[in-house]
């Protein structure tokens, strides 16, 4: 048998650091090249070699792709798919340290010499030796370079399987990569005549506290959804303030009752979703002036296990009905103290209805127009993009002020869980099994507590109360959408098992050693074999 390339700790290490090494930072020009490497490195295995079909690249946007490979045995349908993410945070807290934030060895190196300057736990871990440093070591290349071992092995042996592997850009900011990937996993399951039956991803294991040592494995992954709000106050100058209302005294209401709020709270298998806080508060004024702000936005973090889009905007508007309440009440009291009449009673809008209402008062034209002017304006990312469309929508409808517009701004992340799939049951008792020949333990959660490409399978949502989404979204359809239709068709259990590390998105962001070049390879590798009935041959039964 030939060769395997990355089939030992030190070669799987290499590819790693290779990996790396190949710069991939979110909306970077490495992010848009990385793929192409990827594509070249697989091209290289003797199967890709005879058949070149089976490995390609596919178009996101903004110059990006995604790399689908399939390792396709003649006589098998079953499919497992690996997911993995390319794309990486930002470097910039490594200081003067950042030219070697993608070189692990070297950075790791480096560290003993400034092991003074690093947090306690930090360097402690440094000086075990027992991790590697560098971004995208932890969060998520390893993962990839775990999936590119899987594919060389099982081609190499045969395994009466089928293994796709998909690593994708963008997982960091909108899942643009994932959500176009979910199209061509429907087409190509078609085309090949493949039945999924696992969607497998390796993101790392993740603390559930400052301290934790635990090693997890996910058998699901917590939902993320933005709703949003847009101010519309009444302007005045600011030495005439009592004629105005400013846009920041109503946004002040509803972030008191957003932040923390327990209505939004949700339990399931005995984990709880983080409390929601506010993610961004601004007035939307471009330029200082003696003008009061009379529109603001926030945004509000909200995390879903069971609960839909319609569930979080019925949520979400009756706590700004309280919040306009109070703010009107306040109001009321002002201008009873201050002898005035005021400029109205503060109302609450879902932006479906503001959208209603300006295509009737102006046309369906001019509403698209200023959709697009939002849309063209190549320095506002999604989020910027769908609250200037709301602010312009109300300034041509200023009759409907003082108002707050409820609206929802990507990104978007649907909850999933599996844990009562038999087959992921099985899959976590094997795992747990062959954790402690290695006198480790692995220890389950339900519901993964990083946000996860894999939300978009294994969807579902009888009520379609994604249209809740849809309708609310300002931005839907033109620079944002999710392919709820194709995510339905992808039905199977979902999995998490990476390796384990410590402070993802940090300057000290490390990969253990053992955990990634020997454990989880071991703990992926049997797992495979025994969904298949794969005979060991070389795995022995102990490490």
């Amino acid at each position: 048998m030939d060769q395997l390339r990355w089939g030992t700790p030190e070669t799987l290490r290499a590819l790693l650091c290779e990996l790396v090494s190949w710069e991939s930072r979110t909306l970077s020009e490495g992010e848009c090249t990385f793929p192409f490497k990827v594509q070249e490195k697989l091209g290289e295995l003797d199967f890709f070699k005879k058949n070149p079909d089976n490995l390609s690249l596919h178009g996101v946007d903004l110059g990006r792709h995604f790399v689908n490979a399939l390792y396709k045995h003649p006589e098998a349908e079953e499919t497992i798919v690996l997911i993995s993410h390319f794309d990486t945070v930002q470097t910039e807290e490594y200081g003067d340290l950042e030219v070697l934030a993608f070189q692990p060895e070297q950075l790791t190196s480096k560290l003993h010499e400034r092991k003074d300057d690093l947090p306690e736990e930090a360097r402690i871990d440094l000086e075990s030796g027992k991790y590697l440093f560098g971004r995208g070591t932890m969060d998520m290349k390893m993962g990839l370079a775990l999936h590119m071992a899987l594919i060389e092995k099982a081609s190499l042996e045969g395994w009466p399987i089928n293994l796709m592997l998909v690593t994708v850009p963008d997982e960091e900011v909108n899942s643009a990569g994932m959500r176009a990937a979910v199209k061509e996993l429907v087409a190509l399951r078609d085309k090949y005549g493949l039945t999924y039956k696992m969607f497998f991803n390796s993101e790392p294991s993740f603390s559930q506290k400052p301290g934790d040592e635990r090693h997890y494995i996910y058998s699901g992954t917590m939902g993320k959804i933005m709703p949003a709000a847009l101010f519309y106050g009444k302007e005045t100058h600011v030495g005439e303030p009592l004629k105005g209302m400013t846009a920041n005294y109503m946004a002040s209401f509803l972030t008191q009752l957003m932040e923390w709020n327990p209505s939004f709270l949700e339990s399931d298998l005995s984990e709880e979703t983080p409390l929601p806080v506010s993610l961004q508060q601004k007035d939307l004024k471009l330029q200082y002036s003696t003008q009061t702000p009379y529109r603001a936005a926030a945004l509000y973090n909200v995390f879903i296990m069971k609960k839909s889009a319609a569930d979080i905007m019925e949520i979400f508007e009756q706590v700004a009905e309280e919040a306009a309440t109070k703010c009107n009440e306040s109001y009321k009291a002002l201008c009873r103290r201050e002898r005035i009449e005021g400029v109205g009673k503060v109302q609450v809008l879902r932006y479906e209805k503001l959208l209603s209402y300006a295509v009737g008062k102006f046309g369906k034209d001019l509403v698209e127009q200023i959709k697009g002017e939002a849309q063209a304006n190549v320095d506002w990312d999604e989020r910027e993009k769908s609250l200037r469309i709301v602010e312009k929508l109300m300034i041509q409808c200023q009759e409907l002020a003082p108002a707050i517009v409820l609206l929802f701004a990507p990104p978007y992340y649907p909850a999933v869980n599996t844990s009562d799939d038999p087959q992921i049951i099985e899959s976590v008792k094997l795992l747990k099994e062959t954790a402690r020949l290695f006198n480790e333990e692995v220890h389950q959660i339900h519901y993964f507590n990083g946000l996860c490409d894999l939300s978009y399978v294994s969807y579902k949502d009888e009520s379609a109360g994604w249209t809740a989404f849809e309708k609310n979204t300002p931005v839907w359809g033109d620079s944002y959408s999710i392919p709820f239709a194709d995510m339905l068709q992808l039905q199977a259990p979902v999995l998490n098992v990476g390796p384990f590390g410590k402070d993802a998105h940090q300057r000290t962001e490390r990969l253990h050693i053992d955990s990634a070049f020997i454990q989880t390879p071991f703990m992926l590798e049997r797992l495979i074999r025994s969904m298949v009935k794969v005979p060991d041959g070389e795995v022995k039964e102990t490490p």
